[in-house]
């Protein structure tokens, strides 16, 4: 036992009033080392104001930065049966779920709500790669299925934000069953005529890149998102040879056709709200047109008398 420090300092800094410092009150720019103050990264939607590096974020943070003033309605996810194949490596996978729902209070990787959009209904989905590396299994399965019939019966266009390493392995078929699951759901919503807008995030990688993440009317990725199947380094240890600079990131694939856009998580409320009001047929506010300025009357030449 320390003396002076299990002691004498909380003693000190009970006297003197002090408090412990948080240990997430700075948080380091990972391109150029610089310190950014918390408060001011989440003021800022955790992209960093000098580099404009995107941070992750977590679910709700999301949800309530996407969502007019912050509100929305969260869906209720279907409860599926936990462990199914009772999976076990060097950890219980049920203690790995009860870690991760720890960590992230969610009962898994997906989260969806239903709000406005600059006062457009639609349902937004929420992908947590905090959660188990956002890996796809039948409880995020379901939830996306789940968030795909709420759409259609509410006929809202639905947001999917991706983030995930793929199929979740601790749930062997039962996981790589959900790729064609929400397939299907992303195909009734088209026959419906609702969009499907899908927003890449970093990573987006695996089976999900394989399926419902490729399958938007648009996609959009977030500046400098990893998006591919497999992850470079086992692309470049299979084929011996060195990818491209920025391989597999956001700004690549947009150049080589496989993203419509890259777009700033400042800037994504808008153009998604300018998205769906084009693919809804919803009616663009006219902007009144200016008064039409006329020229100085000219007066026509007095007429002389006697002339």
């Amino acid at each position: 036992m320390n003396w002076i420090t299990n002691f004498v300092r909380p003693r000190i800094n009970s006297m003197l009033g002090r408090r412990d410092i948080p240990e997430n009150l700075w948080i380091k720019d990972p391109e150029s080392g610089e310190m950014v103050f918390h408060k001011d990264l989440e003021e800022n939607q955790f992209v960093i104001p000098s580099s404009g590096h995107h941070m992750k974020i977590a679910a709700r943070e999301r949800l309530k930065f996407f969502f007019d003033k912050g509100e929305y309605q969260l869906l209720d996810n279907p409860r599926v049966v936990v462990d199914p194949l009772k999976f076990r490596d060097e950890k219980r996978y049920v203690d790995r779920l009860k870690d991760a729902k720890s960590k992230t209070q969610l009962e898994d990787a997906i989260l969806s709500g239903s709000g406005t959009l600059e006062g457009l209904p639609i349902i937004a989905t929420v992908q947590d790669f905090a959660f188990m590396g956002g890996s796809l299994g039948m409880a995020a399965g379901d939830a996306i299925v789940n968030a795909f019939e709420t759409a259609l019966v509410m006929k809202r266009p639905l947001v999917l934000f991706a983030a995930s390493g793929g199929a979740r392995m601790q749930e062997g078929i039962l996981s790589l069953m959900q790729l064609p699951r929400t397939t299907v759901g992303v195909d009734r919503l088209k026959e419906a005529g609702l969009p499907y807008i899908v927003v890449l995030t970093n990573p987006t990688t695996g089976g999900v890149t394989a399926s419902y993440a490729m399958l938007g009317d648009v996609h959009i990725a977030e500046p400098g998102a990893l998006i591919g199947f497999a992850g470079p380094r086992v692309i470049e240890q299979t084929i011996r040879e060195k990818l491209p600079e920025g391989f597999q990131r956001a700004e690549y694939l947009m150049e080589h056709g496989m993203v419509d856009m890259v777009v700033s998580r400042l800037e994504l409320r808008s153009t998604i709200a300018n998205l769906l009001k084009i693919l809804m047929k919803t009616p663009m506010p006219v902007a009144p047109a200016a008064p039409e300025i006329l020229p100085p009357a000219i007066a026509a030449p007095e007429s002389r008398a006697g002339a």
